[in-house]
């Protein structure tokens, strides 16, 4: 059976069963457009007569080399017959004519991405014709420019400007402001032109043939598939290349008759705020582009129920209909031709976060959809929004019109934030804690000893770095928007300056940066504030939470990170980092001081003596934030080196104090610490000492951890407190050191629980983050009472990639040529990393069942790897804070997919 091209929007029926009889089918066969215009007739709601050409002529006339594919063309011709005798018109009969539109529709809707044309089968005679039949010179020759230009533009790629500057001329010669107040004769005059403008830019005559008008207009749709914007619309909103789209021929109705016509745009709710109303723009005497294109000011839509009550009643009532058959929210064109009021158009419409949680809450309380559809409606990307800054983005683009947009990176931690410079950590905390300045912390990229600096700016942006650089991690842990890998971007620590190209923007000058979008502006934006309290995002996530078995717990170093996350909806602290403590300014000193004398047992003690204060208050306070919810404390685990300055950084100060000679005791300083540095030197130190095997190395530093921890657990349960400590010892990929250290520092535990009178209730486990430890993961359980995973190393580990080189080099090329489907570091990579998770669980549950085990890694707050999360039957994901929301509406949505629930 010959493969059919062409369905008139009264065979719905007939494309329903070319493709099994699935709505999403016939939505990928005939688009969104062409489906839903056959939807609304077989409805009977009043659409004009038209036929839809597929998909998949599109993909074969692209794959031809643009040639239009066998008995595709005799298919339309034999469809347009239809059309003439549904009509009852004549295409390019003078007397009787029928105009076409000729419109683009995918399956997925791109708004303004492809090519349209009205008003087909207008030519030098049938402006004549249609004059007298409607009795209507100014709206013939009206319609007739229109589709000279439109056709000029659209097939034939003549730019707008020269049809522009003569409706330009016309408007200021018949002295009016709008297109709507110019007479016939200037139409007349405006069409001549524009056909003259048509000549001189093809080198040959407006077309008058209606047939050949259709045909070039519908290769001219199939070729704007391809067209640059709608490859870059695909591209971020992630739709398929390979779909293509139909092409929809509609008859012509007609807004611009005279003020017993019109054409508008409307929602069924309001887009901006989700509010039940009906939302929308027209005109009167005026053609559908008018309204889309900004040329006239329009009318709200309120306003046609005064204009004309008896059409705007049967529009609302349409458009409740249309609600309770889709159950969702549509964006709908119509047009009004002498008070009769035609569909031209339905969809379901584009709406703010803020909207789309409210619309899902509102119609599953109104009974259209249930509360597991509802949850499945809204997006993460929907709650993200509630959770960082945004900028206005009508200021977005007056800026980047502007050239203030300097340059984009990688938008690893979402939001907006706008500051003076700052090209220290020093600088940004002094400036933002002692002069109350905002400021942007711009460097080439951040270590651990920035983060007081990074704690104190607005946002952080960096030249290098990726997804899960030091910078992105932090930024992400305490919610501050970061642009990394700024490629463009030169950071001029010396002159204290960026550089972009030629432009220069010196330190203290302002900055915004857009988290969401990897954007860079030189100037000072406005942001917006959303509410995480919003009523209606509360009520989802309380749906959400019901629907779930994975649990959400976060990644917290600090009592008020602990407090966010558990305001947040966060069951537990799957991750602290006691590393970061060290870093503070007032106990650095004794941590340097330690490893500098590590081979002297007594400084040793003295250093560890003063620190074990300090550690005790963080750890006294996580407890008391999390009162009855556990609370994982991972040891130690990065190398020593990275708490002393970096070896470049001493020399050059070596050197320095050598020429001047001026203070022998500061050089004899430098040089201790220098020498200490390059012994600690490691070739690959993120695999040498570090995790459990410093904690060997140098055991007195995990045992004060350990007693720091225990002594805070039994001065909280003192007070009533319900504390859940559980230590986790990080990198273990032998069951030998695990056995090793988590044997002292269960006697450490036990002891400080004896002297302190008071048992608690612990666990001690350890971290999967390499792939032995995943392997002999049954080996490790005789011991560990939980795993939790650490996807970021282990996902460098089973890649032999390091994060930071891979994501500003070759991993960009490997997902650009699709050697990778997706970045492994922001998403699991489910059939490398993820067999070796599902193997450690079904190992580690085997040597001991119901073991706990979790994710610890920021792959815990990607909505895709909490779907894997929960298929493989982990307990819990952690994440930072400000991820916790997203992750509970991704463990709901991943529960409810299991069980076949869908949006719809």
């Amino acid at each position: 059976m010959a493969r059919k091209w062409v369905y008139g929007f009264d065979e719905l029926a007939a494309a329903h069963a070319a493709v099994g009889g699935s709505w999403d089918g016939v939505r990928a066969l005939l688009g969104g457009k062409g489906a839903n215009l056959a939807e609304m007739t077989r409805l009977g709601v009043p659409v004009p007569p038209g036929f839809v050409v597929t998909t998949e002529a599109c993909n074969a006339y692209l794959a031809e080399g643009e040639r239009l594919p066998d008995g595709l063309w005799e298919e339309q011709r034999a469809a347009l017959e239809r059309l003439e005798r549904s009509t009852g018109k004549r295409f390019g009969d003078a007397a009787n004519p029928l105009l076409v539109s000729c419109r683009s529709g995918a399956k997925f809707s791109m708004p303004g991405m492809m090519d349209t044309v009205l008003n087909i089968g207008m030519n030098d005679a049938v402006v004549e014709g249609l004059a007298k039949l409607a009795g209507d010179a100014r709206f013939a020759y009206d319609s007739y420019r229109r589709l000279v230009q439109m056709f000029g533009s659209v097939v034939l790629g003549i730019a707008d400007e020269p049809f522009e500057e003569v409706l330009a001329a016309a408007r200021e010669q018949a002295g009016v402001e709008s297109d709507s107040d110019l007479a016939a004769a200037d139409w007349q005059r405006v069409t001549a032109e524009f056909k003259a403008i048509f000549a001189r830019a093809t080198g040959r005559d407006f077309p008058q043939d209606p047939i050949e008008q259709i045909r070039l207009a519908t290769e001219a749709v199939f070729k704007s598939w391809n067209g640059k914007r709608a490859v870059d619309y695909r591209k971020a909103a992630r739709i398929p290349h390979d779909l293509g789209t139909a092409v929809n021929i509609c008859t012509m109705v007609f807004g611009n008759l005279g003020n017993d016509s019109a054409t508008g745009v409307a929602m069924t709710r309001s887009g901006a705020t989700g509010e039940h109303q009906i939302e929308g723009d027209y005109l009167t005497n005026a053609q559908g582009e008018d309204v889309v294109a900004g040329i006239r000011l329009t009318k709200p839509i309120e306003q046609l129920k005064e204009e004309m009550p008896a059409a705007y009643a049967e529009f609302a009532e349409i458009c409740r209909k249309l609600e309770l058959h889709y159950k969702e929210m549509q964006d709908v064109e119509f047009t009004i031709e002498r008070g009769k009021l035609w569909m031209l158009q339905t969809r379901d419409a584009k709406r703010t976060a803020q909207a789309a949680v409210r619309i899902a809450v509102d119609m599953a309380e109104e009974g259209l959809i249930t509360r597991e559809q509802a949850v499945l409606r809204v997006t993460p990307e929907h709650v993200d929004f509630f959770l960082h800054p945004q900028f206005d983005k009508a200021r977005v683009k007056r800026a980047a019109d502007a050239g203030e947009r300097l340059a984009t990176g990688l938008n690893v931690s979402p939001g907006a934030a706008v500051g003076q410079i700052a090209l220290d950590a020093d600088t940004a905390e002094r400036w933002a804690k002692q002069e109350g300045r905002t400021v942007i912390m711009v460097r080439p990229e951040t270590k651990p000893d920035d983060v007081h600096g990074m704690l104190a700016a607005e946002g952080i942006l960096t030249s290098r770095g990726g997804r899960t650089s030091h910078a992105a991690l932090v930024a992400r842990q305490f919610g501050k928007p970061a642009v990394v890998g700024v490629a463009a971007l030169e950071v001029d620590l010396e002159a204290r300056e960026i550089r972009v190209g030629e432009r220069r923007i010196r330190e203290g000058e302002w900055v915004s940066i857009d988290g969401t979008s990897g954007e860079v502006f030189a100037a000072r934006l406005e942001t917006v504030v959303p509410d995480i309290r919003d009523p209606y995002l509360m009520r989802l996530l309380g749906w959400a939470d019901e629907a779930r078995r994975l649990e959400v717990w976060a990644n917290a170093d600090y009592p008020a990170d602990a407090r966010r996350a558990r305001e947040y909806g966060a069951q537990g602290i799957g991750l602290c980092r006691t590393e970061h403590m060290f870093f503070e300014t007032h106990r650095l000193p004794h941590v340097q001081r330690m490893i500098l004398e590590k081979e002297n047992p007594e400084i040793v003690a003295e250093c560890l003596a003063a620190l074990l204060p300090h550690q005790r208050a963080d750890f006294d306070g996580l407890f008391r934030a999390m009162d009855g919810l556990p609370v994982i404390i991972r040891l130690i685990d990065p190398p020593l080196h990275e708490f002393l300055p970096g070896q470049l950084e001493l020399a050059m100060a070596v050197e320095a104090l050598e020429r001047s000679g001026d203070d022998p005791e500061a050089l004899a300083e430098k040089r201790r610490v220098l020498a200490a540095v390059e012994k600690l030197h490691e070739a690959n130190p993120m695999l040498g000492l570090r995790g459990v095997r410093l904690g060997i190395h140098l055991a007195a530093l995990t045992r004060m951890q350990v007693r720091a921890v225990f002594e805070a657990a039994c001065d909280c349960a003192a007070d009533g407190v319900d504390v859940h400590p559980e230590v986790m010892i990080p990198l273990a990929g032998h069951w030998r050191e695990l056995e090793v250290q988590q044997q002292a520092l269960e006697a450490e535990a036990e002891k400080v629980m004896a002297e302190r009178g008071r048992k608690v209730d612990y666990k001690f486990g350890t971290m999967i983050e390499i792939p032995r430890a995943a392997l002999t993961a049954d080996q490790l359980a005789r011991f560990a009472q939980f795993f939790s995973f650490g996807t970021n190393d282990l996902t460098q580990t089973t890649y032999a990639i390091s994060r930071d080189d891979a994501e500003k080099g070759f991993l960009l090329e490997y997902l650009e040529k699709k050697i990778l489907a997706e970045n492994p570091f922001a998403s699991i990579d489910e059939e490398g990393v993820g067999k070796l998770m599902a193997m450690a669980v079904e190992l580690g549950r085997g040597q001991r069942p119901g073991m706990e085990i979790g994710i610890c890694g920021e792959h815990g707050g990607d909505p895709k790897s909490v779907a894997f999360c929960h298929r493989i039957g982990l307990d819990y994901v952690s994440c930072s804070p400000f991820r916790v929301p997203i992750a509970r509406l991704a463990a709901a949505q991943a529960a409810l997919r299991e069980r076949g629930v869908t949006p719809k």
